[in-house]
């Protein structure tokens, strides 16, 4: 598969059809569209009656909210790629520190 900049694919998208909203504005449409794939994904198992089974409308839904993070992402000038490398980082030295990639053993330790 050939690399891609998601930043600059949505980039790309905002500036050809004018899109440029506020970062507030960009949120709410974030949390719709994370609702959205919870919808497909409720319905892709029936409401849990029946197993998962992926669909092209959850890979849809994944990518709207993949843009939608972009877009929140360009706004603030944070790289994706950066920023997901920073968070395999974190959870690979969560892991060997406290063989559990989970935050919360770190901020209850601190209690």
């Amino acid at each position: 598969m050939a690399s891609c900049n998601i930043n600059a694919m949505a980039k790309e998208v905002v500036d050809r059809y004018n899109l440029e909203c506020p970062i507030e504005i960009r949120f709410i449409d974030l949390a719709s569209e994370v609702g959205e794939l919870g919808k497909e994904l409720l319905k892709s198992n029936d409401y849990g009656k029946k197993p998962h089974k992926s669909s092209p409308s959850i890979a849809d839904e994944i990518g709207d909210v993949l843009f939608s993070l972009a877009c929140i992402a360009n706004t603030l000038g944070i790289d994706m790629e950066e920023a997901m490398a920073a968070a395999v980082e974190k959870y690979h030295a969560r892991f060997v520190k406290t063989g559990d990639v989970s935050s919360s053993n770190e901020e209850w330790s601190t209690l």
